[in-house]
């Protein structure tokens, strides 16, 4: 192995997958959201994680994004061991998320919201036909269709909105993509935008998925391989096509029984 260089980790996995998470924990305070993660993400792959409300998916996807640290463990990008220091930071490293409230701003139009504090200027006069034309081209070009680059995005689907907060993403140029429940509250035409995009993306495989979804047909519709988290680690690992809607929903079941039997046992014995 080479030394590397000041400033730099060194090589751990070289030729690898594009992102390792090793013993992930997280706590705050006497509170444990994440025990002890171990997630792997291909080149051009989509990975669903699920799990049930409170195992840990959005605490995963907030270290991954660089909001918060992890208590311990370690993240390794395209075989380099990373600390996240801020959003920015993993953001310049090619991390990019999505989440619900999508940061757009209702008021702002469509490509004023592509180009938000990315805005084209040629001091001192913002150039918004350039942004225009370019928002255009950049919809078009990940089948996002909207009436106009020029309406508000007030007046927008929701799956409109959200197919916009995910191209202005990947007009960033990431490497690694989080979404975060990109399919919540949608109706199934408006759900269908934000499938057929990551379908989109993922034929053309220039970007690494980690998505986040409760609906298990969306999940085997677009994803390549799924991760269960519980308790606040990876409980299952399997590619679509070995698993089932069936698999998934009796673990998840089954760990709220055992949950059930076991505060009942303590309120016995209490």
């Amino acid at each position: 192995m080479t030394a590397s260089t000041p400033g730099e980790s060194e090589l751990v996995n070289p030729g690898g997958d594009v992102l390792l998470c090793e013993h992930i924990a997280k706590n705050y305070g006497a509170v444990t959201a994440l025990t002890d993660v171990n997630l792997r993400l291909k080149r051009g792959e989509v990975l669903g994680l699920i799990g049930d409300n409170g195992a840990g998916k959005s605490t995963l996807l907030k270290i991954l994004c660089g909001f918060q640290p992890p208590s311990s463990g370690r993240i390794i990008l395209e075989g380099r061991e990373v600390s996240f220091k801020s959003v920015d930071h993993a953001r310049s490293l090619g991390i990019d998320a999505v989440y619900q409230d999508l940061a757009l701003i209702n008021q702002l139009t469509v490509f004023q919201n592509m180009f938000l504090n990315r805005e084209k200027i040629r001091w001192p006069l913002v150039r918004n036909g350039i942004m225009r034309k370019e928002a255009r081209e950049r919809l078009d070009a990940v089948g996002v269709q909207v009436p106009s680059v020029n309406a508000p995005v007030a007046t927008l689907s929701g799956g409109q909105r959200q197919a916009i907060a995910v191209a202005r993403s990947v007009f960033s140029d990431p490497k690694i993509l989080l979404l975060d429940e990109p399919l919540a509250a949608m109706g199934v035409k408006e759900g269908a935008i934000i499938l057929d995009l990551i379908t989109r993306l993922k034929r053309e495989g220039n970007v690494s998925i980690i998505m986040i979804a409760h609906n298990y047909a969306q999940v085997f519709e677009v994803c390549d391989r799924i991760n269960l988290i519980q308790g606040g680690q990876i409980t299952l690992d399997k590619p679509t096509s070995e698993t089932s809607a069936e698999e998934l929903t009796e673990l998840v079941v089954q760990e709220y029984r055992t949950a059930l039997e076991e505060r009942q046992r303590a309120e016995r014995s209490a």
